[in-house]
């Protein structure tokens, strides 16, 4: 199979909640939005949706999920995150596999982890294909 595209659903009893986090923090698009479900778009090939749980559907627990967005500059979305009142769970800095990064939550628990590629340290620059 050669997906054309893939991107999260997320079961939440937050959705209105999630849609306007990832609007005014992350600058999504709202795409679909019929109350009840949600599309998003972040860019080309790059999206999520939110869907209130259906009936005899639990919402998501999204205990230890990790959304990974790579940008240009982690240092000026850290500023722009932080001074919107944003707390990080994750501090800003150089991590030796490649990138420097924070991370942030959204309204479900969902670490958000944002970062820009970087030179890899020797020990991890053996591990890149």
């Amino acid at each position: 199979m050669k997906p054309n595209s893939l991107s999260p659903c997320i079961t939440t009893t937050k959705v209105e909640a999630s849609r306007d986090f990832y609007v005014k923090h992350f600058g999504a698009k709202i795409t679909f939005d019929c109350g009840w479900y949600v599309n998003l778009e972040f860019g080309k090939g790059a999206s999520m949706q939110f869907m209130a749980p259906q009936p005899n559907q639990p919402p998501c627990n999204p205990v230890g999920l990790t959304y990974n967005f790579c940008v240009a500059d982690v240092d000026a979305e850290h500023q722009l995150l932080v001074s919107s009142g944003l707390a990080t769970i994750m501090p800003l800095e150089d991590h030796a596999w490649g990138d420097r990064g924070f991370a942030v939550q959204d309204p479900n628990g969902i670490a958000l982890y944002i970062y820009s590629e970087r030179e890899p340290s020797p020990e991890f620059k053996q591990h890149y294909k």
